[in-house]
């Protein structure tokens, strides 16, 4: 790959800035390099939302975040040893360096590896009720609401299609006749959809009993009633390098106590707090999971997410956390709906 400049960061960089070279640099990885060129590590888009979950700040430098031992090819490296390489360490990119380990170019091998349709199955939860956006849901099915000009539905759809995934599954219920005539069979969206009609409310993992096929690959599952910027070839990336069964988008949520928190032993007060300041990491509405779940998930049963995950956790299944930090909203109060439609241009457009 030429251009490499937009992918180079010194040892000194913050976080944020890894942040912005790998989104700008499209390829989801940044190299760290001295003033020589010399190759000093990398770091992914994995690396920095491990970093977060570890409680690093954006604000913090990379020096103890970025892999310092990197798989590297050579200039005389074959391309036959490169896609060796790259199976052998599950990786996409390798660095390439000459005899001095200065850094040459960076070979991308995703277009060698993947159909640019990938075959992963998305599947929407497009069916609620959304009572509490009426009386906006009085005549139309939250999906559906117009953000931007188009419907929330339509903004998903196309996320997915610009990292390559068309095969779409949506999950209806509720006034379904309206996404159904919009969307069709997605043809003209560049995708195939099927439609599962729920006769009752079955929950997030329960309609996944209802489908026709059982997926071969990991399939995303996802609530129709979200915004967000998230690259999901990364957390297909993420999903898979962690060799997961269930896979979590998280959000951090920060919670303010409006009151002085007094902290007691017994009667004795230790301290008082002022109006402290709680961070959570909550579900996002956004997962990847592997095929083998969906034995987990009872027949005409409502069956959530939550439920699944500590179903996995409990067998002891290895369930993992992909904590976002790209735009996300989740639209389910008016006030919301405001935010969406103030903030798409600047998202999305």
């Amino acid at each position: 790959m030429k251009n490499i400049e937009k992918f180079l960061l010194s040892k000194h960089a913050l976080i944020k800035d890894a942040m912005q070279a790998i989104d700008e640099g499209s390829c989801k990885i940044a190299l760290i390099v001295d003033k020589k060129m010399k190759l000093l590590g990398t770091i992914t888009d994995g690396d920095i939302r491990r970093a977060i979950l570890e409680g690093i700040s954006l604000d913090s430098s990379i020096e103890n975040t970025y892999c310092k031992t990197p798989i590297v090819g050579c200039t005389t490296t074959s391309r036959a040893d490169l896609l060796q390489l790259a199976d052998t360490h599950r990786i996409l990119r390798i660095p390439i360096v000459n005899e001095e380990g200065e850094l040459i170019a960076l070979d991308t091998l995703e277009e060698l590896r993947h159909a640019s349709h990938k075959p992963n199955k998305v599947i929407l939860m497009v069916g609620g009720l959304g009572t509490r956006l009426r009386p906006l849901t009085n005549n139309v099915p939250k999906p559906m609401l117009e953000v931007g000009g188009k419907p929330i539905l339509e903004t998903i759809v196309k996320k997915f299609v610009s990292h390559g995934f068309t095969n779409i599954i949506m999950c209806v219920n509720y006034k379904s006749e309206i996404i159904k005539d919009h969307f069709g069979s997605g043809e003209k969206f560049g995708v195939s959809i099927e439609y599962i009609h729920e006769d009752k409310r079955m929950g997030t993992a329960g309609a996944l009993t209802l489908l026709k096929e059982r997926p071969t690959e990991p399939f995303f599952v996802m609530n129709g009633d979200l915004l967000t910027d998230v690259n999901f070839e990364s957390l297909l990336d993420y999903h898979t390098l962690n060799k997961s069964m269930g896979t979590m988008c998280v959000r951090e949520y920060d919670f303010q106590v409006p009151f002085g928190v007094v902290n007691l032993d017994g009667h004795d007060i230790q301290s008082i707090v002022e109006k402290p300041i709680h961070n959570f990491f909550v579900s996002a509405g956004i997962y990847m999971l592997d095929p083998q779940c969906i034995d987990l998930i009872p027949e005409d049963e409502f069956y959530d997410m939550p439920t699944l995950f500590d179903a996995l956790i409990t067998q002891a299944k290895n369930v993992i956390s992909f904590p976002l930090s790209e735009y996300w909203l989740d639209i389910g109060r008016l006030e919301e709906y405001e935010k969406a439609n103030n903030d798409y241009d600047g998202v999305f457009s």
